[in-house]
């Protein structure tokens, strides 16, 4: 089945999450991606080439599992531009490419002899999407980033933490994932206006404006409201902060590291949470600190009380089963799952068919992350793993630019293949 995006190719320069997760949504949608890797470096401008985790004990520029992940179904080439012959060649894939997609510091294509103004002179209707930390312009252009360094920059490690303790942050690169997904969002875009009006265009991201763009609620808490959001009484990154709702937070259960979200919307909702503690507990009637938080305005105004008196009791409950409980009351409820648990023992996920396998060139066959969407006329799909250090060169030099195997057999002997 031909995909719907079967009509684009892309010359593909991304590298890490940030860049290749964007690429990688084009090419599972049917997109024919094409990698430009060093030979001389072996692609390992994108650590994740040759980085854990690995499916056994082989080890290499082809067997980083993260690497596989996000560039299942693009082909791979290497080609050294370095030297004239390469630059040309690259120059050939680029007039026959619909867009160019990097995620280098600002200026590394331009150094190279291959910014806007360069491919605009190649192919007119180039689009060209770049993803760095702080855009092309600005005083910070110059900067690199990390995902972590742009959570911090742009306000979202601020945004998570405990009372009393520093920052936590949101995960390790978590605007990583996200700017792969904006970087998806700025191409697709890109490429749909120059469909309507004919002409490329330099799509500039900037990864932590992104970012920052995450913290709209809080922002317009301060703007509207003049409350900043790391107040008196800190941040409680296990209890949400807007809605008012209580309890409206995260709880320990039995176990190690086991946790379940609890909410109630209104005061009938935490009666009939009373009511299942009760049963749970089997005594009768409610206990006093129960009753003394039946209304939302004392519930919201002891919160911290609330979530020490509530903890006491979750923590003595199974996740699953309290959370199967509360669901038959009707309470706002989920079990905080661990990834084991989403993945391999949700029955919902195997409806979904989010963990494709697919087979490697080398490793075999291997689970990857699908995509979280259906389309009912035009499925995505996922057909090989992400390439291995030079597996298409020659594949994509005779079958695109028509050159010979005596003509690839030089280049590959010149170093510049």
């Amino acid at each position: 089945m031909a995909g719907a995006l079967s009509h684009i190719r892309i010359c593909d320069f991304t590298g890490q999450l940030a860049g290749a997760g964007a690429t990688k949504w084009l090419a599972a949608f049917g997109a024919e991606v094409i990698r430009i890797e060093d030979p001389v470096k072996e692609g390992r401008w994108d650590i994740l080439r040759a980085t854990p985790p690995f499916v056994d004990d082989r080890r290499g520029v082809d067997f980083g599992g993260g690497f596989n992940n996000h560039n299942t179904d693009k082909k791979g080439i290497t080609l050294n531009l370095r030297t004239d012959k390469g630059k040309q060649i690259l120059t050939e894939i680029i007039k026959k490419s619909d867009a160019v997609t990097e995620n280098f510091a600002a200026g590394v294509l331009e150094k190279w002899g291959f910014g806007y103004a360069d491919l605009k002179r190649i192919k007119a209707d180039i689009v060209y999407v770049s993803n760095c930390g702080f855009g092309h312009n600005g005083p910070y252009s110059s900067f690199k980033t990390w995902g972590p360094i742009v959570q911090a920059i742009s306000g979202l490690t601020f945004s998570s933490g405990l009372p009393g303790q520093p920052p936590a942050g949101w995960g390790y690169s978590y605007m990583d994932h996200t700017g792969g997904y904006y970087m998806a969002m700025a191409i697709m875009l890109a490429l749909l206006e120059r469909d309507n009006s004919g002409r490329g265009q330099w799509v500039d991201l900037a990864c932590t404006d992104a970012g920052l763009s995450l913290n709209g609620p809080a922002l317009l808490d301060w703007t509207v409201n003049q409350r900043p959001m790391r107040q008196s009484e800190g941040i409680d990154s296990n209890r949400s902060q807007f809605a008012p709702m209580a309890p409206h937070g995260i709880y320990p259960c039995s176990g190690e590291d086991e946790w379940i979200a609890i909410a109630c919307r209104d005061d009938q909702e935490w009666l009939k949470l009373t009511e299942v503690m009760e049963n749970n507990q089997q005594t009768s009637p409610r206990t006093s600190w129960c009753r003394d938080y039946d209304e939302m305005k004392y519930r919201l105004d002891h919160q911290d009380e609330l979530d020490k008196k509530l903890a006491g009791w979750t923590r003595q409950q199974e996740k699953f089963s309290l959370q199967e409980d509360l669901r038959q009351a009707r309470i706002p409820v989920g079990a905080v799952q661990k990834p084991q648990e989403r993945i391999d023992q949700d029955p919902t996920t195997a409806k979904a068919g989010l963990w494709p396998t697919i087979t490697h060139s080398k490793m075999g066959q291997v689970r990857v992350d699908g995509m979280p969407v259906q389309f009912s006329r035009t499925p995505w799909q996922m057909n090989h793993g992400g390439p291995c250090l030079g597996e298409h060169t020659e594949q994509v030099l005779t079958e695109l630019l028509h050159k010979s195997p005596d003509e690839v057999a030089q280049l590959k002997e010149e170093g510049v293949i």
